[in-house]
């Protein structure tokens, strides 16, 4: 056989190969009951890539309240690789590949939250908005495709849905083998004094006084802030029924040392406070703005708003150090913005048993932290009775505190503890 026609007989016998697993997978999915399946653009480095839907129940202790598609990115990688199922907090528009999946060559499973994008229910039905169900839904996802995907499993998730990756190891601790949650608040209570204490004492005192200084101008200034925001919002096409602008306004300006240590803003870029005002506006938008409390974004994040407020905690504001300057607001405004204003009540049982467990029990996590985040200040705190990991980034925010930030002892903490696990 010549040179030529042996290259053509061995890319021949690839595609053929290729197409054969191709089926298979395919069949595989075909097999499952309640799952939909459009085939997608597959990213690189990877076999194939399919957008699913699954049939997930309104309520897993009842089917006979009803069904909903749930939206699950699906990317393969191969049927003997590991398995990451990303168990994301809120909408999820598009794939995406996390750091795990990359680092293990894995299987990716992209799970939207339910009552996000459009994994909602109809009637939409807010009793069943709770982490029971929500990590239910993760267990149906993971029961379909471990008839597939006979490797290790890993869980991981960023922020709200590093949350939820924490959520879901407790409520099923033998579904994956390590959980890998980013910047993952776990409150304990509606209004967790934890980020009070954090904004009292991150960075320099000069840094603390110039962030307040801002708020000050603003607030003592605030006809000619409220114009310019006024402009700015209706250029973004933002409405402000729901609170009011004022109210909005004001909440925004609480909001600032909040945002600006989470996202890991520089002490050294704040204005001064007798800056020109459209100096200080263009600053204070790049950093938190109103969008936050506009009606878009209060709709977009009301299932959220829902689970902070009856399930998982939240955070709210001190008003003290405002109070001469502050016209609507009062004592402790809480951060939550619950659907139609509803009326609801915060139960702390469950984030307190979750809290506990993560003491306790709660073992093979890796709990990832950028020690300048203010989330970090709601994070799960070390603890030696488990067999876990912890990793407090130094300098790193909530928008990169990841792996690839790690220093190299980090990271060589971070090999051993999944060699340790059996995962590599």
């Amino acid at each position: 056989m010549t040179v030529h026609k042996r290259s053509l007989f061995i890319l021949f016998l690839f595609f053929c190969l290729s197409a054969n697993a191709q089926t298979d997978l395919e069949k595989a999915l075909f097999d499952m009951p309640d799952v939909r399946f459009e085939k997608i653009k597959t990213p690189d480095g990877f076999e194939s890539a399919y957008l699913l839907n699954v049939r997930q129940q309104i309520d897993h202790k009842d089917a006979s309240k009803g069904y909903f598609y749930q939206r699950v990115w699906f990317t393969h990688s191969g049927f003997d690789k590991a398995t990451v199922i990303n168990t994301a907090g809120y909408h999820c528009p598009a794939n995406r590949i996390y750091e795990m999946t990359e680092l293990l060559n894995a299987n990716q499973l992209r799970v939207e939250h339910r009552f996000f994008g459009t994994s909602m229910p109809e009637p939409l039905d807010y009793q069943y908005l709770t982490m029971e169900q929500a990590t239910a839904d993760l267990h149906h996802v993971r029961e379909l495709f471990g008839a597939i995907y006979k490797n290790k499993w890993v869980a991981t998730g960023i922020s709200k849905g590093g949350m939820t990756t924490i959520y879901y190891r407790y409520f099923y601790p033998d579904d994956v083998d390590v959980s890998v949650p980013y910047v993952a608040p776990v409150d304990t209570t509606f209004e967790d004094p934890r980020i009070y204490t954090f904004l009292r004492k991150q960075g320099s005192k000069e840094c603390r006084r110039d962030i307040k200084e801002i708020q000050d101008r603003i607030l003592d200034d605030r006809n000619d802030a409220m114009v310019r925001l006024k402009w700015f919002a209706k250029g973004k096409g933002q409405t402000f029924d729901y609170l009011g602008f004022e109210k909005a306004f004001e909440y925004s300006v609480l909001e600032y040392p909040f945002s600006f240590w989470q996202v890991g803003h520089q002490c050294k870029d704040i204005p001064s406070e007798d800056a020109p005002m459209d100096e200080i506006m263009e600053y204070f938008n790049k950093v938190v703005g109103m969008g936050l409390f506009s009606d878009q974004e209060i709709e977009q994040y009301g299932s959220h708003y829902y689970q902070a407020a009856t399930q998982t905690g939240y955070y709210g504001y001190e008003t003290a150090p405002f109070a001469e300057r502050l016209k609507v607001l009062k004592g402790n405004p809480h951060a939550t913005f619950v659907p139609k204003k509803m009326k609801v009540a915060y139960d702390k049982t469950l984030s307190n048993q979750l809290f506990d467990w993560t003491q306790s029990t709660g073992e093979k996590i890796i709990y990832i932290y950028g020690a300048v985040d203010t989330w970090t200040a709601a994070g799960v705190p070390k603890s030696k009775k488990v067999d876990s990991e912890w990793f407090f980034m130094e300098g790193k925010s909530h928008v990169d505190a990841r792996i690839k930030n790690f220093t190299k002892v980090e990271k060589e903490r971070f090999d051993a503890a999944l060699e340790r696990w059996g995962i590599r």
